[in-house]
């Protein structure tokens, strides 16, 4: 959908990378292997996002990183926007608001290190009735278009390091 209105590929997925977490620190090399283009499509790209304040950059050693401005007056905007692409806004809706003594959820996998995908990863912390969830995530499933995982901790039974591995940034996105 998000196509019709922006053409350049480089570009949504460079919205998606850093909009869906405001985390993300990324680098023009590392952007190449990742999008599977060529270092100019992209240099252009976070160039003008760059230069429009919605990335900051700063060097560390030889490397030029960057990383979303989330002071930008936009930023609030373009992250709803993004997240309502991927259908984590009727997720956070429709199922997490709606659940019993959920304390915490965490979104893991792809899309929390800002890579589209067709499955969206989830944490959950606290007490939860699994059956109830499992009707509410059928349903949102069906709204989304998307398949949602999830693995349930109870709030003693959680440590934020047992989610924290090479390649998983664990990203906040709620809380009670």
């Amino acid at each position: 959908m998000i196509e019709t209105l922006i053409s350049s590929k480089t570009r949504i997925k460079l919205l998606f990378k850093f909009f869906i977490n405001s985390h993300t620190i990324a680098y023009l090399r590392g952007l190449e292997e990742e999008f599977g283009e060529s270092t100019n499509s992209i240099r252009i790209e976070l160039n003008r996002f760059e230069k429009a304040g919605f990335l900051k950059s700063y060097y560390q050693a030889n490397k030029k990183l960057f990383t979303v401005n989330t002071s930008h007056p936009l930023f609030k905007d373009i992250n709803s926007i993004v997240l309502k692409l991927v259908g984590l806004d009727h997720v956070i809706d429709d199922v997490l608001q709606r659940m019993g003594d959920l304390k915490e959820v965490y979104l893991v996998g792809n899309l929390s290190k800002g890579q589209d995908s067709e499955v969206i990863d989830l944490v959950l912390v606290g007490d939860i009735n699994e059956v109830f969830l499992k009707e509410l995530i059928a349903k949102a499933e069906k709204k989304i278009h998307k398949s949602i995982h999830y693995i349930h901790y109870t709030e003693t039974e959680f440590d934020i390091r047992n989610i924290i591995e090479p390649g998983i940034n664990p990203l906040l996105l709620w809380s009670k």
